[in-house]
């Protein structure tokens, strides 16, 4: 099979990671550069992708075109896509619930083939390796795999039901996610009362838990701002189901105090635990 023409919408820190090796079995992978922020610009240099200056030019060149973006953007770029008659395989990689992904699909047929995707792992770099779940037409999957054959991104095939992958994807999310969170108001609480110590060495005698690894809590900070509203997705797919959301509701309310820390690496777990502190 000839090797295929990437487009990546669009290059984030996980969009960026992805496409990259995404080049290992592409002719070339394409990003569109125009109203995209200084660090884009330098996380797609970084990862030797080719620039375009217009998303037409991006579709007319592309054979598969993978959608990464923030989760309340995945419709309407979808729809941008769709306004264009692109006529390839579409990944809808993005964190949103099975039924929004079933509505870009709609969007997009019949001219483009929908792939739901769902990662779930940190990019891929160093030796970082992501699992990225496919569900959808078997040829176009197969595709997909193809183009991650031999790299640090390790697909798996769902079946062939778009929605699948989505709803995969969030049902981890609405456990480690909110797993995290709790770990914060657990040691905000008891450092509140002076036993924030006390606490870790409690949980510290379970290896399984969350509540051992404290410092996380500070990279949970940085990524509230993704975190968030991948959770609010997670809570619609549980009221689809039937199921209460109000937990992952008040998770995704807890992690927006933290949206002023967006990838802020800096932040300690003291800074990140006083900012969950409203006066």
């Amino acid at each position: 099979m000839d090797q295929p023409t990437v487009g990546i919408l669009h290059p984030g820190s996980m969009g960026a990671a992805v496409a990259a090796c995404a080049a290992t079995n592409a002719a070339a992978v394409l990003w569109c550069e125009t109203g995209r922020s200084t660090a884009s610009v330098e996380r797609a240099t970084r990862f030797g992708l080719t620039p375009v200056a217009e998303l037409a030019e991006l579709l007319d060149r592309s054979d598969i075109v993978i959608s990464l973006c923030p989760p309340a953007a995945a419709e309407d770029l979808a729809r941008d896509v769709a306004a264009h008659r692109f006529t390839g395989v579409y990944v809808e990689a993005n964190a949103i619930n099975p039924v929004r992904t079933q509505r870009i699909a709609a969007l997009l047929t019949p001219d483009a083939t929908v792939v739901d995707g769902g990662i779930v792992g940190s990019p891929p770099v160093g030796r970082k390796t992501p699992f990225l779940y496919l569900s959808g037409p078997a040829d176009a999957t197969a595709r997909i795999e193809a183009l991650f054959a031999d790299t640090a991104v390790q697909t798996s095939v769902l079946g062939t039901e778009v929605g699948k992958a989505s709803a995969l994807k969030l049902s981890y999310a609405s456990f480690q996610k909110t797993s995290r969170v709790l770990v914060a108001l657990a040691v905000g609480m008891a450092r509140e009362h002076g036993v924030d110590q006390e606490l870790i060495e409690v949980a510290s005698r379970r290896t399984d838990s969350y509540l051992s690894e404290p410092q996380y809590v500070a990279k949970t900070a940085a990524r509230a701002w993704r975190w968030g509203p991948e959770l609010e997705e997670a809570a619609d797919a549980l009221s689809a189901a039937g199921l209460p959301p109000e937990m992952l509701r008040a998770a995704a309310s807890t992690l927006a105090r933290w949206n002023d820390a967006k990838d802020n690496g800096e932040l300690t777990l003291t800074d990140a635990l006083d900012r969950l502190i409203q006066p």
